[in-house]
């Protein structure tokens, strides 16, 4: 069942660069695109030398992805290079409480990618009414993973959103609870269907933070939030106040 087990089989970038101005210790690079299908080659080509970087070092790699329509072209991408995926574990960075088999099932669409490819895809989320105990079993999952990940891979929704960190009462605890605490349950105020992310505390764990933004627009409304930093009411701001690790955003003009 997959709620139980993980899904297994065994069988540099274009662009023109900009530094947010952060002063010289800065880890954040902006790389923005004028051609969707040069952005989609530049991202996957990064992703590939992150994971290869974490084979070279480790022998494995760990990689939390998000699912969406702007970023399944760059998983698709990512998907056909040469890469020891049988070494590699990924999972979502959120995911519906639905059955997998459900259309809006993230492990789904990352399972349809990667595991063909040998890939081991693990589920954080269960089919499960109780969101509080789902978001339990998901962190429980997660702390019996080699940790932290070599990437987290995020986009940012209008409001600042990012991964299943949305408008919630649950959502002080996945930004501000345990640090320990690497995955938690929400129930958007929306009222659409409860979910399970990662926590804020487990993107910053990671060795490697990516950002695929949608416009200028979103650049500027992330700029805005970096600013902000911990007194930023969007999730993201909030996220990017704690990052101490290098992160790339990439924006499709």
């Amino acid at each position: 069942m997959i709620e139980d087990e993980p899904w297994d089989i065994d069988g540099d970038a274009d662009g023109e660069f900009d530094d947010l101005p952060e002063g010289e210790d800065s880890q954040l690079e902006w790389w923005d695109f004028d051609d969707r299908a040069e952005m989609i080659d530049a991202i996957a080509g990064d992703v590939a030398f992150i994971i290869e970087s974490a084979l070279d070092a480790r022998g494995e790699a760990l990689l939390a992805l998000p699912v969406g329509d702007d970023v399944m072209p760059v998983l698709e991408a990512l998907a056909e290079k040469q890469i020891k995926w049988k070494y590699v574990t990924i999972i979502p960075t959120d995911d519906y409480l639905v059955p997998v088999d459900d259309p809006r099932s993230h492990v789904k669409a990352l399972a349809q990618l990667f595991l063909t490819r040998g890939a081991r895809v693990l589920p954080i989320a269960t089919e499960n009414e109780d969101y509080h105990l789902a978001g339990g079993a998901a962190d429980a999952r997660l702390q019996d993973l080699k940790w932290p990940p070599d990437l987290v891979w995020l986009g940012m929704g209008d409001d600042g959103s990012t991964a299943g960190l949305v408008e919630s009462a649950d959502l002080e605890q996945a930004l501000d609870g345990p640090k320990e605490k690497r995955a938690v349950g929400l129930l958007p105020d929306d009222g659409d269907t409860p979910l399970v992310t990662i926590t804020k505390a487990a993107i910053c764990d990671a060795r490697t933070v990516l950002v695929q933004l949608n416009g200028a627009g979103a650049q500027m409304s992330l700029e805005q939030a970096i600013e902000e930093g911990a007194k930023s009411m969007s999730p993201i701001g909030r996220i990017f106040a704690d990052l101490a690790v290098p992160v790339d955003i990439y924006v499709e003009n």
